[in-house]
C-alpha cells in the first residue's frame, strides 16, 4: 500500500501523518495494534515532526504492509488490499477510518 495516512496524536511511528513502521496490524475491531505511545507524549510528537521534516519526503513513497484480522470489504486473507487507508483517533484508541464491513 503506497497511501496510509495516519493522524494519531502519540505514535512512535507516526511522524507529520505519515507511518513509519512498514508493517501495520489491525486487529478484529479495527483497532491499529502497530501503535506505540510516543514516551513524552503528544510534545515529543511535536518535537519528532519537526526533526524529520527533511525525512518525511523519502518515507511518503515507501510502501506499507497492513495485516488486517478486520471483517471488511478490503480483507483478502488477512491482507489490506484499498489503495489508501485512514487510521485514526477515536475517544478510547486508534482504529483503520477506512474498514467497511462485508
Amino acid at each position: 500500500m503506497n497511501d496510509l495516512k495516519c493522524t494519531t496524536a502519540n505514535c512512535e511511528h507516526n511522524i507529520r501523518s505519515n507511518c513509519t513502521a512498514g508493517i501495520i496490524s489491525v486487529g478484529g475491531n479495527a483497532v491499529c495494534g502497530t501503535k506505540v505511545k510516543r514516551e513524552g507524549s503528544a510534545l515529543a510528537q511535536k518535537f519528532a515532526e519537526l526533526e524529520a521534516a527533511a525525512e518525511i519526503s523519502a518515507a511518503e513513497k515507501e510502501k506499507v504492509y497492513v495485516q488486517c484480522d478486520a471483517e471488511c470489504i478490503y480483507n483478502k486473507e488477512h491482507v489490506c488490499t484499498a489503495e489508501k487507508i485512514l487510521v485514526s483517533d477515536t475517544f478510547f484508541n486508534t482504529k483503520c477510518a477506512t474498514r467497511r464491513k462485508n
